[in-house]
Order: C-alpha cells, then structure tokens, then sequence
C-alpha cells in the first residue's frame, strides 16, 4: 500500500516539492557556510519525494548548534519551503482522493521548518532505520 500511494504522491506533489528542496540545496550550497543546510535540503528532498513509509524524530544528541542552524535555515529557506508545503496540502485536500496526501504534506511541515536536530527512520522497523 505504501509503494501506491508513494506512486501517487510522487505524480501529484512529490516530484515538485523535490524540485524545490534541489534548488532551495542548490543555492544554499554555493557559499561554504551554506553547505551543511544545502545537504539538509537534498535529505529533506528525498523524504519529500517518497514520503510513506517513512517519518522524522527528533536527535536527543542535537545541541545548541542546531538550534542555531535552524533559527538560520527558517530565514533562508524554511519558511518558503513550508508555504510550498501548506499551499500543496489545501491544495490536495480540496479532493476526496487527495485527502491522505494533504495531510502528508502537512507532515513535512515542521521537518521543512526546522530540519536540523532530525532524522528520518523507517516506520515499519521496531526502532527505525537510518536512511542516510
């Protein structure tokens, strides 16, 4: 069921979100100290292309470096990311058939708002499998 409807997300919304976390990584990498949230955009990106399956949780690890990379990632591309995401989600949810997709978008939100400190596991593994 999974593979479906990541089939279908990815003709409805997912190939376009990935787009723009390519190039929201993109420009995001062309300055050295920009590399790390470009990187952050291409892992987000591929969560964003095939999303089911899949979830974000938090790092217990993550410390105050993160909590500043993301107060930067939000100014430079978090907040457009996650209007991409809210515009898609009503979008989607105007539809009947849409519904399980919007509230997908929906859950890129807060990962699209703020990345760092996460990481994204397997949901059908008892303790999630890093996908690097």
């Amino acid at each position: 069921m999974k593979t479906l409807l990541n089939i279908i997300w990815l003709v409805l919304s997912g190939f376009w979100l990935f787009l723009g976390y390519v190039l929201a990584g993109v420009l995001l990498c062309i300055t050295i100290i920009g590399i790390p949230f470009g990187v952050a955009a291409f892992r987000i990106g591929v969560y964003a292309l095939w999303p089911f399956g899949y979830t974000t949780v938090e790092r217990r690890d993550a410390g105050a470096p993160s909590c500043v990379g993301n107060v930067l990632w939000l100014v430079l591309a978090g907040w457009w990311l996650a209007l991409a995401h809210i515009t898609t989600g009503i979008a989607l949810c105007l539809t009947i058939i849409g519904i399980p997709f919007g509230i997908a978008n929906f859950k890129l939100i807060p990962v699209s708002l703020l990345p760092l400190g996460r990481e994204i596991v397997r949901t059908d593994e008892p303790f999630g499998a890093r996908v690097d």
